[in-house]
């Protein structure tokens, strides 16, 4: 016999089963943001993030991919002339030295390429929706963070740190360029650290690294 109409069937319309509970809360996928200052380990990271079975994509390597491209390339090269791209291929150094040699032109490059990452972004997290079985988390590596207003994006944010002479000595060793002008575009380690819903320092091994990531991720399942 049909229910009158507006009443509901409570067979359906009921709290959830503890097992569809269960089911829903397996298949979201936690999505965060990782960041950290320049020599703080934020690769080192998402490397070990991936490791413990999230899924992580760097922003810098999406950079790298968008510089590839045909209109990328010509916007550049029509602002800042032919040496940017020499045989057709962007030079990111050269990019860097015109980007960070005043706020204007920094701007300029950013208004260019934060918003194709943050589309790039957008695809990957929707083919994350089709994976199965889901990651533990979804991580996406994202230096300028919060300098972008990008927090909002996430469900939550991890910040990466480390003293400041070690910070230092890996942003030497890996031949950053423009070092001082990147930083000062930065926010300071502790602001980062102040507006992440998780800090996490990387001042010790991997193995610690990992172990306190882990616990990032038990927390956010939980």
């Amino acid at each position: 016999m049909p229910l009158p109409r507006g009443q509901p069937n409570s067979r359906r319309t009921g709290r959830p089963s503890r097992q569809r509970r269960r089911l829903s809360a397996e298949a979201h996928v936690p999505f965060v943001g990782l960041t950290g200052g320049i020599g703080a380990g934020k690769s080192t990271a998402l490397a070990a993030l991936e490791r413990l079975g999230a899924a992580v994509l760097s922003t810098d390597a999406v950079v790298g991919e968008l510089y590839r491209s045909a209109d990328l390339r010509d916007a550049l090269v029509d602002r800042w002339g032919e040496a940017m791209a020499p045989d057709g291929v962007v030079d990111r150094t050269a990019v860097a030295d015109r980007a960070f040699a005043s706020v204007e032109e920094r701007r300029w490059l950013e208004g260019l390429v934060w918003p194709r990452v943050a589309d790039r972004i957008a695809q990957w997290r929707e083919q994350l929706e089709r994976r199965r079985p889901p990651p533990p988390a979804a991580v996406v590596e994202v230096p300028l963070l919060f300098e972008a207003g990008m927090e909002s994006i996430f469900e939550a944010t991890v910040a990466v740190i480390a003293d400041e002479q070690l910070r230092a000595r890996r942003a030497a060793a890996r031949g950053h360029a423009r070092v001082a002008e990147r930083a000062a575009a930065q926010l300071s380690q502790d602001e980062k650290a102040s507006r992440a819903t998780y800090v996490v320092r990387n001042d010790a091994d991997e193995v610690q690294l990992e172990l306190a990531l882990g616990d990032v991720i038990r927390s956010l399942r939980a």
